[in-house]
């Protein structure tokens, strides 16, 4: 496989860590309500587990609110089991029509935690990227061995996967620190 190949590859990978990041950081509370904070939930209709976004709608008419309004009423206590199952920490406000989170405030200890996990993430992100340079490393140098590729072209293409370590590093520290930021905002 040439060189530009699997770096082509590699960035691709990259591309989808920094992407799967960013999805796991829209579950994670802040002290703001945003439809994300929901939206990943998996509910019982009909006795098969079915995305929550595909049977009902999701607002926040404020700061502090979730509503989340079934298109079938049928669907109401499944929402409100997927909601208490989560680790969200929030009761679900049951009508009978619609159902209410009311977003408390985050206490300082609680944002501190929600900021260590989001760092975790990261930091498993980055594991993830690097082995994916690792593998492609790997993958060039047996290139080398059987003459496909020369040393001179090794060379090229470690300094090439590194950049591209280092650009996707960079992205995910933007969004860690980005939604740390989120986080900590009281």
């Amino acid at each position: 496989m040439p060189t530009d190949d699997i770096i082509l590859e590699a960035d691709d990978k990259m591309d989808k860590a920094v992407a799967v990041l960013t999805d796991e950081f829209k579950g994670l509370r802040t002290g703001r309500a945003t439809p994300a904070l929901v939206d990943h939930f998996m509910v019982e209709y009909y006795g098969a587990p079915t995305p929550i976004k595909q049977v009902a709608s999701i607002s926040c008419p404020d700061a502090r609110l979730i509503v989340i309004k079934p298109y079938d009423i049928g669907a109401l206590p499944g929402i409100e089991k997927a909601i208490q199952k989560s680790n969200l920490g929030i009761n679900p406000q049951n009508d009978g029509k619609l159902i209410r989170l009311a977003i408390p405030p985050l206490s300082e200890e609680r944002r501190k935690q929600y900021s260590k996990m989001a760092k975790d993430s990261a930091e498993k992100a980055k594991v993830a990227i690097r082995n994916i340079r690792r593998d492609a490393m790997k993958q060039a140098e047996e290139e080398e061995k059987k003459k496909i590729m020369t040393e001179d072209d090794l060379t090229r293409f470690k300094d090439e996967i590194q950049k591209s370590i280092t650009d996707h590093e960079k992205k995910m520290d933007e969004i860690l620190e980005k939604k740390t930021k989120e986080i900590m905002e009281v």
